[in-house]
């Protein structure tokens, strides 16, 4: 009955140990998530990017930098609506965020919405002080995409106007 009272070591982690480790978890050690998300988004591993942002989120909580990787996590993986929804949060968050601002430009020029896509590429432009290549890019982009669109069907008919006598016309269609 006294050995049960007696510390015998228990059953404890040790180098070559069996058991999983007991006591400060090693990650707060951990690389920031973050980081990492964006080493992971570079390398094309979209997936573990937004895993990793979220591992970010739930050590820093939210904000706009990481509203911002979720974001770009997203549209890469073609969740459009998701993307624009966090891209909106992050520019609110922080409304002097180029990135951010830049990234909701090409969410919304993936959905067609070139007018709104050139004022945000604009702000995104100008908060990045001309700056950024790629910035400057989308902005030509969208302005010329948004000079192209026409609000009538274009007209592929060849049409020849043909006198016939005097003050009369005649409207041929050549193909």
């Amino acid at each position: 009955m006294l050995a049960a009272c007696q510390t015998t070591g228990g059953l404890h982690a040790t180098a070559h140990s069996p058991y999983a480790p007991a006591g400060p978890s090693a990650l707060r050690n951990s690389v920031d998530g973050l980081l990492v998300g964006h080493r992971l988004m570079a390398a094309g591993e979209y997936e573990l990017a937004l895993k990793a942002y979220y591992r970010a989120a739930a050590q820093q909580g939210m904000n706009a930098d990481i509203l911002s990787a979720l974001g770009s996590a997203n549209l890469k993986l073609g969740h459009l609506g998701q993307a624009e929804r966090l891209l909106r949060l992050a520019v609110k968050e922080d409304q002097k965020f180029p990135a951010a601002w830049n990234n909701l430009g090409v969410v919304l020029m993936e959905k067609g919405q070139t007018g709104e896509a050139m004022r945000v590429f604009r702000t995104a432009y100008a908060l990045d002080s001309g700056e950024s290549d790629s910035i400057r890019d989308n902005l030509r982009l969208a302005i010329a995409k948004t000079k192209k669109i026409s609000y009538a069907a274009p007209n592929h008919n060849n049409f020849a106007l043909v006198r016939r006598g005097s003050g009369e016309y005649l409207l041929l269609s050549t193909p």
